[in-house]
């Protein structure tokens, strides 16, 4: 099946019509006006080299906030408080650590100079949340991602010390839920993510949630 070419055109093709590993088109741009419009459609933008690629993977991997696993060793650290949590403090330093930390398997990182900019244009319009935590006044761990309606689209995560991003992705699920957000998208399989309750759905599935959750 081909893969669709984008435009400037603000229009992205079904997502049925995408290829096995889920990937739909490459190129057009990651203007908040595009990013806002693939979102609520169900698909996310990932670079390989130099292009954008839109991807909506079939199953999807989501977490129902509801079913957030909060594991042994994470409990007596929220117990006592163990790192500082904040909201949207330090947006732009948790993206930044994000792009420089190195993950096994993967050679360099999908967060481009381009895709800094967009999410903190995002960001500065108030679709892009942060979570941060903090140890002695430095910034241990942390997540962003894409808040909209009931749901919560998670790009990316760093630790810098043992447990600081379970305890961010902990805290901020719960906090998520009291907010009254019903589903986080979390993309694409990892083993990390499935410890939280993290699971499979068919993207049909996905995105009639998207549908019933999404302002429309």
């Amino acid at each position: 099946m081909a893969i669709f070419a984008l435009d400037k055109e603000l229009v992205f093709p079904p997502v049925h019509l995408s290829e096995p590993d889920g990937l739909l088109a490459m190129g057009g741009d990651l203007s908040p006006e595009r990013l806002v419009l693939a979102y609520r459609h169900g698909i996310f933008p990932w670079y390989e080299g130099e292009h954008i690629l839109w991807w909506s993977p079939d199953p999807r991997f989501v977490l129902f906030p509801g079913e957030l696993k909060v594991s042994k060793s994470i409990k007596p650290l929220l117990k006592r408080n163990e790192f500082d949590f904040t909201i949207n403090k330090a947006f732009q330093q948790v993206i930044l650590r994000c792009k420089e930390t190195k993950r096994p398997g993967q050679e360099g990182t999908w967060i481009t100079n381009e895709v800094e900019r967009a999410y903190c244009k995002m960001h500065e319009s108030g679709y892009a949340h942060s979570a941060e935590v903090w140890k002695n006044g430095e910034l241990v761990g942390g997540l962003y991602g894409i808040k909209m309606g009931k749901m919560f689209f998670g790009e990316s995560m760093f630790s810098k010390q043992s447990n600081a991003s379970r305890f961010a992705f902990t805290r901020y699920v719960q906090l998520l839920k009291e907010e009254g957000i019903l589903l986080i998208d979390c993309q694409v399989y990892t083993e990390y993510l499935e410890s939280f309750g993290a699971r499979m759905i068919p993207r049909k599935e996905f995105i009639q949630l998207l549908q019933n959750l999404l302002p429309r």
